[in-house]
């Protein structure tokens, strides 16, 4: 049997402690040449999966690493095959989602996208289309602009400018048949041994201020992820508040909301006050030079900036030769990286941007 261990998008990520698979509706497996195999613990994968952003994962086998692509649903030996089995009762139909990817994010057909219109079709329109004819095409309209959705080349394309942007069809993830939201451990640690360490788990807030997490908030408090932290500081920490679910990153050391994929920094202070913050280390400051010539920060504050220099830093490592789309209370903008300029959609008003190392 199989075990699921390492990458999400090239990040290492943790062993899921699953649960109750009675209700399972799927089954991953791979083949060794002769049968297929079952593979253990494929709640990780499938929770993996299920999130549009996620190019494949890396899992351990018994003849070393194999990484999954989910794009293809291929590994990269092409004698070692992947699958995944659905089990629905009769009469009944996977709720799948298709996504396309916009300048900032994946983003759900039918939602809004950075040019603040909507999709006049739903990932159930494209779905029907899809069982129709797989292989085929689908046209359909975002405003004035008509767009063409290729099956076979997974791609939409804009019929008047001909850019063309990236889809994926991806299952949406039924927390009632897999645990997404279960914590992750090693299976061979002892949660027994572990204590808080005096450590404060801080995430980075809407105003620029650090925020400690609290138990009565999203479950977990400083106790509780350094323990989690301890059995596996490479691994990932879900957790819920509200009607949104949340991916805690220890490689990283960042909070990803998995619904609308916002990025938060997160901290890790000992007792003393010393900063144990992997991965981000001094994060760059973004200014822009106001009118009176002053330059000032990015700050992300509700109902006047919609981004903050954490945000702009994240997109900025993703495409430093991209362009990023934010709004304030009145305008939108778009933040040109290569030309390191502010311009105003509205007025055309440009303004000058720049990146500090601190």
């Amino acid at each position: 049997m199989y075990f699921p261990h390492s990458t999400d998008n090239e990040e290492e990520v943790g062993y899921l402690r699953g649960t109750s698979v009675n209700a399972k509706q799927y089954e991953w497996q791979l083949s060794d040449g002769h049968q297929w195999l079952r593979i253990d613990n494929d709640c990780v994968i499938e929770a993996h999966y299920c999130q549009p952003g996620a190019k494949g994962i890396t899992i351990n086998t018994s003849k070393g690493q194999v990484f999954i692509d989910f794009d293809k649903l291929k590994t990269l030996n092409a004698a070692q095959k992947v699958q995944r089995l659905s089990f629905l009762p009769q009469g009944q139909t996977e709720d799948i989602g298709w996504y396309f990817r916009d300048d900032q994010l994946w983003r759900e057909y039918g939602s809004q996208s950075s040019s603040m219109m909507a999709s006049s079709i739903s990932s159930q329109d494209v779905e029907r289309q899809f069982t129709v004819n797989p292989q085929g095409t689908f046209s359909f309209t975002v405003g004035s602009m008509g767009y063409t959705l290729n099956f076979s080349t997974m791609t939409q394309t804009n019929c008047t400018t001909g850019v063309c942007r990236n889809v994926r069809r991806r299952p949406k993830f039924n927390s009632n048949t897999g645990s997404l939201y279960s914590t992750s451990v090693l299976p061979t640690a002892s949660s027994s041994q572990l204590t808080d360490g005096g450590y404060k788990w801080e995430f980075m807030g809407d105003e620029g201020k650090w925020t400690e997490y609290q138990s009565h908030v999203c479950s977990f408090d400083s106790s509780a992820i350094e323990r989690q932290y301890q059995l596996n500081p490479r691994g990932q920490l879900h957790f819920k508040i509200k009607r949104f679910s949340y991916t805690l990153d220890f490689s990283s050391m960042c909070q990803v909301n998995d619904n609308i994929g916002t990025k938060r920094q997160v901290r890790r202070t000992a007792d003393d006050g010393s900063q144990q913050s992997i991965g981000w280390g001094a994060q760059p400051r973004w200014q822009f030079q106001d009118r009176d010539g002053i330059w000032k920060d990015y700050l992300k504050v509700r109902r006047q900036c919609s981004i903050s220099s954490q945000d702009i830093e994240l997109q900025y490592q993703q495409n430093p030769s991209g362009t990023m789309m934010f709004t304030t209370n009145s305008f939108n903008y778009e933040l040109n990286f290569p030309a390191m300029t502010q311009r105003n959609l509205s007025t055309n008003t440009t303004r000058l941007v720049r990146r500090l190392n601190q």
